[in-house]
């Protein structure tokens, strides 16, 4: 229950350039350019080049924090996320301590997600129209006031399923504005674009390595104090992004006035992104991976207790293994000093995800569920990441904000029917043959994209020359 990134993204990825220009996958194609910034970035385009940041080591994986407003936004991150993991896991145990129903525990994630899912497009038209640093604000804000009201109720021992219920609608409410508003405004707290993937990477590190702190944090405080403790310390943690937020010194970006209707601006947004098949095939792929994926963790508590015979403890080691296997995935995409096989991975990871659920289905051993845990956290990673890099790349300034809202409802707008469904599967089948049928389905779509990916790198190649990022190789005689 939180409006922070953890999909991951922001859901990110990894690279001196976010640039994805498939080098070994494109025979006698392309020879790379030094990276400049296309016209439509606020990034100056005139920059000199500084190769001394390329030269690989820790300095090369840390390059985007040498953007000053970055650095408030991942210190501000650093403290907040923690709260956020916390929140998730407290979050499933109430409702799972309240009800022993893991179709309730599907309904909850349903209800905090569907307004998200609903909403995004027009989300996504204000978050273009309006100053982004403002939209975060103003989400944060309502963000920790949802969860200190989930704190209190909890402390005071009278939270109700229809309270969580409630309140998660409320939080979808807030999501829609501050995950599409977030993912936009990335671009403009990095100074340089080719230090983008590079934050997007870092982001994802301090989303994982708060996923794997929460997550046994929330397993212990849940032991000793309760579910309360953790809203707390979640509804406190949202005034660290806050302060990172109004710290930041930006420049003003030049856009050209629009006159469009909101609706006009909505329609030439979902016809960008169902006209250009990079686009449009990342995000029906992690739509289907979202849909049938994702919503894994709603059964967790169902294996934690029943399968493996444990408690908030073993929740904790659970959702803490697959944070481990996500920052691993994460902090090697940031040292990474080329983007060759980048597209080449999303549909590598979507399948390698799909097959640690799969074999985690399976398992009834501990030591063997977390170590698939671990599998499917990096599989996840790897492919939410490489691909919000990708379309991050393409996606042209000025419509920047619809392309991430579409993005969010790929990403997060499809779990909610995805938990419904995980829900649903785990009541009629038992949650192990859920997980094993949703993971079969990533690995089929995995399958799907893999056979359209000459299609997509043919459509890349022409938006890649343009911005100046690549050339046609010289002829030869």
């Amino acid at each position: 229950m939180t409006t922070r990134d953890t999909s991951v993204p922001s859901t990110g990825v990894p690279s001196t350039s976010v640039h994805d220009t498939e080098q070994a996958e494109l025979p006698a194609l392309e020879e790379p350019l030094p990276a400049a910034a296309p016209q439509d970035t606020p990034f100056s385009a005139t920059e000199p080049a500084r190769t001394s940041d390329h030269s690989g080591g820790i300095s090369h994986a840390w390059r985007a924090l040498r953007a000053p407003n970055f650095r408030l936004f991942f210190s501000g991150q650093s403290i907040s996320l923690i709260g956020t993991w916390m929140t998730r896991i407290a979050t499933s145990w109430l409702v799972y301590r309240l009800t022993g129903s893991a179709w309730l525990l599907g309904i909850v994630g349903f209800m905090g997600q569907i307004p998200t899912f609903l909403l995004a497009p027009i989300a996504g038209v204000w978050v273009d129209r309006w100053n982004k640093r403002t939209v975060l604000v103003w989400t944060q804000a309502l963000a920790a006031l949802q969860s200190l009201a989930l704190a209190a109720l909890t402390l005071s021992h009278r939270i109700t399923i229809r309270d969580i219920l409630a309140l998660s609608v409320l939080q979808g409410l807030i999501n829609a504005f501050d995950m599409p508003g977030r993912q936009a405004f990335l671009v403009e707290m990095v100074d340089d674009k080719r230090d983008l993937g590079n934050a997007i990477a870092l982001n994802s590190s301090i989303v994982n390595l708060a996923r794997l702190i929460g997550p046994s944090l929330a397993g212990m405080v849940i032991a000793l104090y309760g579910e309360g403790w953790c809203f707390l310390v979640d509804g406190v943690s949202y005034f660290a992004v806050i302060a990172s937020l109004l710290m930041m010194h930006l420049r003003p970006l030049v856009t050209p006035q629009r006159v469009d209707t909101m609706f006009e601006q909505l329609r030439e947004g979902w016809q960008y992104i169902t006209h250009f098949l990079p686009i449009r095939n990342l995000l029906l792929l992690f739509a289907v991976v979202s849909l049938m994926g994702m919503p894994y963790t709603v059964l967790m508590p169902v294996f934690a207790s029943r399968v493996l015979h444990g408690g908030p403890h073993t929740l904790g080691f659970l959702m803490g293994a697959a944070g481990v296997g996500a920052l691993v995935s994460a902090v090697l995409l940031a040292l990474r000093k080329t983007v060759k096989g980048l597209l080449k991975m999303v549909p590598i990871s979507a399948a390698l995800f799909g097959a640690g659920l799969v074999a985690f289905g399976f398992s009834h051993i501990l030591w063997l569920s977390l170590t698939l845990m671990l599998v499917v956290g990096f599989g996840m990673m790897q492919g939410m990441a490489a691909s919000n890099t990708i379309i991050q790349t393409l996606a042209p300034t000025d419509k920047r904000g619809r392309v991430m809202s579409y993005y969010t409802m790929a990403f997060v707008g499809m779990t909610p029917f995805g938990s419904l469904l995980a829900g649903g599967l785990a009541h009629v089948m038992t949650a192990s043959w859920a997980v094993v049928v949703t993971g079969s389905c990533c690995i089929l779509g995995a399958a799907w994209f893999w056979r359209q990916m000459g299609a997509i790198r043919a459509a890349m190649r022409p938006v890649y020359r343009e911005l100046g990022i690549s050339r046609p190789a010289p002829e030869t005689n």
